[in-house]
């Protein structure tokens, strides 16, 4: 059927579009990006109605070769929403981003413009391969993808601090890749084909697969930066563009997060690990805590908002142990519920980044000590952070309140009570941490600088993004249905 190209075209159109942006130079590469933006949300949305409507997910064998000699593409409903989500955000900061990456009529290009709408088509690409692609290989290709386009854009401005954090970023990217692939050659070997869904048919837990499974878990836990491996993150955001931050917290870790569900609930879907799943937990309750911690102890705007990433990414690992000893109601609100933290939270710190650089534009620095009068100065910039913050909180109604109430209800019925508390213990320390920046900005000191003629652009994307956060948090749950389409689902 026709409607079978399309997971293909999500890929394809984003890479033909960066290999046509290069030698059109800067000025030709953003309107080459920005007229770009609209197809591929259309072909986002395209996916998720033709799946939603359907019931079933999207399956395209390229070629016509089936597996395991061909390879096989599969959007199913945690890809459509996926996919949907980078779209929205990829094109909201595309916009936000001419102001620092524009090239004005008659005026010379920079190396940095050049650079930066070629990188954020590859990651565009890297991010929906990595959601569609079915075989383990090809989920290696879009990994070492996401991390080249990725790694550039944090050291844009070519000074030795952001140059360090580049580095540092890619050695954790390339350690986790080595693991990676050595399980991938694991695998081959004990079944025989890297397909997910005839792995999901073949394996059993014999020794190989559970070495590969450990192996890849961890390379791809340095690539979502899971505590303790998450070094690598704070200093990237530390000196990186807010639209570069925004999208490195908002969709590159999900990237990887998303190969992990792949593995374990696709390739081992018929081999429980209920005890590893309570490891896996138990460090994304470490990051919950302690990455909260971190960030109320943060001088720097910046590094308050990357230590509150390393928190939030925590509670998509508490679905692990709920859908790994639980079926039936209980499976389906801890599914539901991790999906719905991974898309809210992409909306929500996406907008928290951009308002950080927003007010570190106009400050001239980032230090939140120094931020008092930010709210008469700048009163947009301020909600945005605000409602972001409510939704990372999980205050009602918002997103993360619809997210984090599945994750607690799904913890309750299956009987894991310990994981409420670690929910709830974690919204009253993100409380605290946003608290601390909106009680110095709405404090009395002198004004910020008077605001560019584009500030009330930038400032309505980054609002526009913070209300998506919240907005989800008014859909009935019957709305959510999407993402239960191909879940669990071994059969073609």
């Amino acid at each position: 059927m026709a409607w079978d190209m399309l997971p293909m075209l999500a890929v394809m159109l984003p890479v033909l579009a960066m290999v046509a942006a290069v030698p059109l130079g800067a000025r030709g590469a953003e309107r080459l990006t920005l007229a770009y933006a609209p197809v591929g949300l259309a072909l986002a949305i395209g996916i998720m109605l033709v799946v939603q409507l359907g019931g079933v997910p999207i399956r395209q064998e390229l070629g016509h070769w089936a597996p395991p000699l061909g390879i096989a593409f599969r959007a199913d409903g945690l890809a459509a929403a996926m996919l949907l989500t980078a779209a929205l955000i990829i094109g909201a900061i595309a916009i936000f981003a001419r102001a620092d990456f524009g090239t004005a009529a008659g005026a010379a290009e920079r190396r940095q413009a050049f650079a930066f709408w070629p990188l954020l088509l590859g990651l565009w690409a890297a991010i929906n391969l990595a959601v569609v692609a079915n075989d383990l290989f090809t989920l290696y290709v879009a990994l070492e993808l996401l991390t080249f386009a990725a790694m550039p854009l944090v050291c844009l401005d070519g000074s030795r601090a952001t140059l360090q954090a580049a580095l540092r970023y890619l050695m954790f990217a390339l350690l986790g890749s080595v693991l990676y692939l050595l399980g991938v050659a694991l695998i081959y070997g004990s079944a025989g084909t890297l397909d997910i869904v005839l792995l999901a048919q073949r394996v059993r837990g014999d020794i190989p697969v559970m070495i590969a499974i450990a192996v890849m878990t961890a390379g791809l836990l340095a690539k979502t930066a899971l505590l303790p491996l998450h070094l690598w993150l704070p200093p990237a955001h530390a000196g990186a563009p807010a639209a570069a931050s925004a999208v490195l917290s908002a969709l590159v870790v999900k990237g990887s997060f998303v190969l992990v569900l792949r593995l374990w609930f696709g390739v081992m879907a018929r081999v429980p690990m209920p005890d590893a799943a309570q490891i896996l937990a138990g460090l994304g309750a470490a990051a919950i805590l302690l990455g909260s911690v971190a960030a109320l102890g943060q001088a720097r705007l910046k590094l308050l908002v990357a230590y509150s990433t390393v928190a939030q990414i925590g509670y998509l690992f508490l679905m692990f142990p709920l859908l790994a000893a639980s079926a039936g109601e209980v499976a389906a609100k801890a599914w539901t519920g991790g999906v719905v933290q991974a898309v809210s939270h992409a909306f929500a710190k996406a907008a928290m980044f951009l308002a950080a650089g927003i007010m570190a534009a106009r400050f001239g620095h980032d230090r939140i000590a120094d931020l008092s009068g930010a709210g008469r100065a700048m009163p947009v910039t301020l909600l945005t952070f605000a409602l972001a913050g409510l939704s990372l909180m999980g205050v009602p109604p918002s997103g993360g309140f619809a997210a984090k109430w599945l994750l607690l209800s799904a913890a309750i019925g299956a009987g894991q009570w310990w994981w409420a508390l670690v929910i709830l213990g974690g919204g009253l320390l993100t409380g605290g941490y946003v608290y601390r920046v909106l009680a110095m900005g709405l404090r009395a000191g002198d004004p910020a600088p008077e605001p560019a003629p584009v500030a009330w652009q930038r400032d309505g994307i980054a609002l526009a993004l913070a209300l998506v956060s919240v907005v989800l948090g008014f859909l009935p749950l019957a709305a959510f249905g999407l993402v239960q389409i191909g879940r669990l689902d071994v059969s073609p």
